[in-house]
């Protein structure tokens, strides 16, 4: 170990000799200080700081990757270049233990940087109200909807199985069947006509959801929606009558103990709105109801999409939920590391770089790349199917575990999720990333005896 931390130290002394590093490090230093005072988002407060949020944490993350591929790639073949390597090799050091060293060392490195620029853009997120001049409103909109961590309470999916099923005896009774579809496609859009009935409201029609086991943490929780219409009104908006509460009043009529949050909103199709209730509405037993009344002023549907319903509740801090985020950075950079390893353990320093670059652009649009193929013709989608596929799954998708989608919205970013992406990122696809580095550089041939 003590002749992995040898190496792991010079490495850390090469990386803060380069000038690329000093270049990021400025960049970081004047950038986030600068974004804090110009983002303005949609001119409230919570949308000033999920934009600063959202700009600091990427380009931190950007960056840093950036760095992580440059400077684990330029330790190696720097010292192959310059033959370095040979006075360290010949020593009673390993070659795996110069590469673990290398690593270690752009690791260290990169816990220190992603510390330091973790901890500015959190400063700067939470003493930012401090020194604007906002209504007291906003105040408590941006701590109740950003400065937090809420968990998701989402509707399941209705199971119309017998509906389905009894609808589609009834069309074969009465011969009605399309002809050209076959009885998969037939129940399948069967299914999803029977799914949307159950989100829609006519006017004067209601909607109910139950949710079992609430437990709220806070004063407040909130109902996140989006819904559709049709016909469209001529200002886009709708009014709602929203209640919350036990599912005995709002179901059947009959008395309860707790209060009942009943009030008329009127909001814009198509985007998300947030309405907040108070907790006190939850009753002993847990089982929340959420219901939703298109009053007969709109004279129009009302259509929620699948997501379209969810209840949001605190159940973390901020500032936990940000160091899980950070640390979720951490994860990719390690990946990035043990990826720089590989490629200089084989590659030339600029085509290293061109390699490493390649697959991260890939692994930060992974998801997209995936979901895209499947939309290629039949033939195409084989070819891809058999190559491409499976070369970008092995990638660790970037886009899917990225914080700034559970930070902006202050969603809770759960120990499990960060465990399940540590689990994949670093000790799967990272090891073995780091496991071929070491069998290539281990016979790699650094210097012929030439007689």
């Amino acid at each position: 170990m003590r002749r992995i931390w040898a190496v792991a130290t010079n490495t850390i002394r090469q990386a803060l000799r380069m000038r690329v590093a000093c270049v990021f490090v400025i960049l970081l230093f004047v950038l986030l200080p600068a974004l804090g005072i110009t983002t303005t988002g949609d001119e409230t407060l919570k949308g000033r700081l999920q934009t600063f949020v959202s700009y600091g944490l990427s380009l931190t993350s950007f960056l840093l990757c950036l760095l992580t591929i440059i400077v684990s790639i330029y330790s190696v073949t720097s010292d192959i270049d310059q033959r370095q390597v040979y006075t360290v090799i010949t020593k009673p050091i390993r070659r795996y233990q110069f590469l673990l060293g290398k690593l270690l060392g752009v690791v260290v490195l990169d816990v220190i940087f992603l510390a330091l620029f973790s901890v500015i853009i959190y400063a700067i997120t939470v003493y930012t109200p401090r020194f604007l001049n906002v209504p007291e409103t906003e105040l408590i909109e941006a701590h109740n909807q950003f400065l937090t961590a809420r968990a998701a309470l989402t509707v399941p999916v209705a199971d119309v199985t017998q509906q389905v099923k009894a609808k589609y005896e009834e069309l074969k009774k009465l011969d009605r069947l399309p002809p050209d579809y076959t009885q998969e496609q037939i129940i399948a859009e069967l299914t999803k006509q029977a799914q949307l009935a159950q989100r829609a409201a006519g006017v004067g029609e209601h909607l109910v959801w139950e949710f079992d086991n609430v437990r709220p943490l806070a004063e407040s929780m909130f109902v996140r929606f989006k819904y559709d219409v049709y016909p469209n009104p001529p200002d886009s908006q709708v009014y709602g009558r929203w209640l919350a509460g036990d599912y005995q009043y709002i179901k059947y009529g009959k008395q309860v103990k707790t209060p009942i949050y009943d009030e008329v909103h009127k909001d814009a199709a198509r985007t998300f709105h947030e309405i907040e209730f108070p907790a006190e509405v939850v009753p002993e037993h847990g089982r929340l109801a959420i219901a939703f009344m298109n009053v007969p002023l709109n004279n129009t549907t009302v259509i929620f999409p699948p997501d379209g319903l969810e209840v949001l509740y605190k159940a973390d801090s901020f500032a936990a939920n940000y160091t899980r985020a950070a640390l979720m950075i951490l994860c990719r950079l390690i990946f990035l590391a043990c990826l720089g390893i590989l490629a200089s353990s084989f590659l030339s320093f600029p085509v290293a770089v061109l390699f490493c670059l390649v697959l991260f652009f890939t692994a930060s649009f992974s998801g997209f790349v995936i979901e895209s193929f499947d939309y290629l013709s039949a033939s195409v989608g084989a070819v891809y199917s058999y190559t491409l596929k499976w070369a970008i799954r092995l990638l660790p998708q970037f886009d899917k575990y990225n914080p700034t989608l559970f930070m902006v919205p202050a969603r809770l970013l759960s120990w499990s999720v960060l465990a399940e992406c540590a689990l994949i990122m670093v000790c799967i696809k990272a090891f073995l990333v780091l496991i071929l580095g070491l069998l290539i550089f281990g016979y790699r041939e650094l210097a012929r005896i030439i007689v």
